[in-house]
């Protein structure tokens, strides 16, 4: 078995900040979305998805150094309030690891991104050569590309692989690879309703996701 993580909200505890500093760089473009609205509209998705469904409700390109500087900004407040692992997501990946289960990392941020906040967490080196980035695909979540490129690198069958998400789209890209999704609802910000409809096993506690793929905590 392969287990694929997502990183945000999922082994790192960003999703909040990231997306307080997303509506704040809409709301200075115009597009007046506040944290939960710009949680539920764009959360799990790459970069290019987010900026095509904010033109779309501008009517307009947004500033050609829109992505720049909200990236510049986010990082910034990432290196000010720290990134924290999400509870309990160590011991699963140590019981998964002691049970020979594979693991890896796929993800809409991009690897420079990844890098930070895995690293931030402690987590960069334990998943290092195995860290898979939309910005690698034509097509970002809720399309199947990453997660069918995750797994074709790692040398495993969708059949025999898991997502573990957070988001709808997330969910609805592993469902959409032929792969068991599994959507983590344990911060208080998580869609539950998307992720049900999406087809995800819903869990609220992370150190109890090795029990949930068969393998002893």
């Amino acid at each position: 078995m392969l287990v694929i993580f997502d990183c945000d909200g999922v082994l790192v505890d960003t999703e909040p900040l990231a997306n307080r500093c997303f509506a704040e760089a809409l709301n200075r473009e115009g597009l007046a979305w506040d944290v939960p609205q710009t949680m539920r509209r764009l959360m799990g998705r790459s970069m290019k998805s987010c900026i095509e469904i904010v033109e779309a409700e501008l009517g307009r390109p947004v500033a050609p150094d829109f992505v720049e500087r909200l990236q510049e900004r986010t990082f910034a407040r990432f290196r000010e309030e720290g990134v924290r692992a999400i509870s309990g997501v160590v011991t699963a990946l140590d019981a998964l690891e002691r049970a020979g289960r594979r693991t890896c990392v796929a993800s809409s941020g991009d690897h420079g991104k990844m890098r930070l906040t895995l690293g931030g967490a402690g987590l960069w080196d334990r998943f290092d050569g195995r860290i898979f980035s939309s910005t690698q695909v034509a097509r970002g979540k809720p399309a199947p590309d990453l997660f069918l490129f995750a797994a074709e690198r790692m040398g495993a069958a969708p059949a025999e692989s898991v997502v573990i998400e957070d988001s709808s789209a997330g969910a609805q890209a592993a469902r959409a690879a032929g792969m068991q999704a599994f959507g983590y609802v344990g911060a208080p910000h998580t869609d539950r309703a998307g992720l049900i409809e999406a087809g995800a096993t819903i869990f609220d506690d992370m150190s109890g996701l090795p029990a949930l793929l068969g393998v002893a905590a």
